[in-house]
């Protein structure tokens, strides 16, 4: 009796030991997905639901190897909510680590210098990850084009509080460090001239020349003549006005119309990137007073009205052949 006891025990204790060794192969064993699978874990989901989300996935084989491999001796911290990219090939334990780490999918998302408040504010809206409505608009012009990182669920209004307390900063940084004899005395007013040389040119060598020409013609009394402001008091960022301007447009009356008002417009046209706010308020030290489109995707630049207008000559010749 006592021997068939022994016995019996013996062999639970071969069979635990054999089921400890097997569940132990299998939550090391490298995982069924072939490609990278993405799962979305929401907070308050538990093991077994957690371990049954992956299994739908692809990413194991069965949902308890999950839980044998968060119930393996070592580490304790809970699993953390959130969508996670699990590699090819990723055993329970892998995935059981990432969760512990909390080693979730960053999303980007890029707002490319020059938009519009209206326009970034869409960009926003459309970004699938985010969560939340939008708050209102903020002012023209506060929100820094920038790429941001942010994980599946932030809040649409705190990232677009990110970027206008980016703004703030880099035109605090811009302003600390700007030269003297300026012809304007805040950053808000720089922050309009950024905005004006930001839609004039995307190249990053010719932003100083440009601040230096509305530097310039600022100094003089003349009117800066700028294209972009007027198509912003015609569309106030909403997009692309879809023609070229006419005569009558430049004539028209607007706060935003550099044709017609002294000095510079009332706010900003759009959001300035980091190298406009710097040129702003470093402006390129030259003669130059005017500028036209080169045919090359950049400017040429004249300290004189008849420079200017074989400039002008040049450029219009170029479009008359199509280039």
């Amino acid at each position: 009796m006592l021997r068939a006891l022994l016995l019996g025990l013996f062999s639970l204790v071969v069979l635990a030991g054999g089921a400890i060794l097997y569940a132990y192969y299998e939550i090391q064993r490298a995982g069924p997905n072939a490609e990278p699978v993405t799962v979305v874990i929401e907070k308050g989901t538990g093991t077994e639901a957690i371990g049954a989300a992956f299994e739908q996935a692809g990413a194991l084989r069965w949902r308890y190897w999950l839980i044998a491999a968060a119930l393996a001796p070592g580490d304790k911290r809970p699993l953390q909510a959130g969508e996670y990219e699990i590699p090819p090939g990723a055993s329970a334990l892998a995935i059981v680590r990432l969760l512990r780490d909390g080693k979730v999918v960053v999303h980007r998302l890029t707002v490319p210098e020059g938009l519009a408040v209206p326009e970034i504010m869409k960009l926003v809206a459309d970004t699938a990850a985010l969560s939340g409505s939008l708050p209102p608009a903020p002012p023209e012009g506060s929100l820094l084009p920038e790429t941001y990182n942010f994980t599946r669920g932030e809040n649409r209004s705190a990232l677009i509080d990110r970027m206008r307390q980016a703004m703030e900063a880099e035109l605090a940084a811009a302003w600390a460090a700007r030269s003297a004899d300026l012809p304007f005395d805040t950053p808000e007013k720089a922050l309009v001239l950024a905005s004006i040389i930001e839609k004039e040119t995307a190249r990053d060598g010719e932003r100083r020349h440009i601040a230096g020409v509305f530097v310039n013609r600022l100094n003089k009394g003349m009117r800066l003549q700028s294209d972009p402001t007027v198509i912003y008091g015609m569309t106030k960022g909403s997009g692309p006005l879809g023609r070229a301007l006419t005569r009558g447009d430049l004539d028209q009356a607007s706060d935003y119309n550099t044709y017609v008002i002294a000095g510079l417009p009332p706010g900003p046209i759009a959001s300035p990137g980091r190298d406009s706010l710097r040129a702003a308020v470093n402006p390129l030290r030259t003669n130059d007073l005017y500028f036209v489109a080169d045919g090359t995707g950049g400017h040429a630049f004249a300290a004189t009205l008849d420079d200017h207008n074989r400039n002008v000559k040049k450029w219009r010749d170029l479009q008359a052949k199509g280039n």
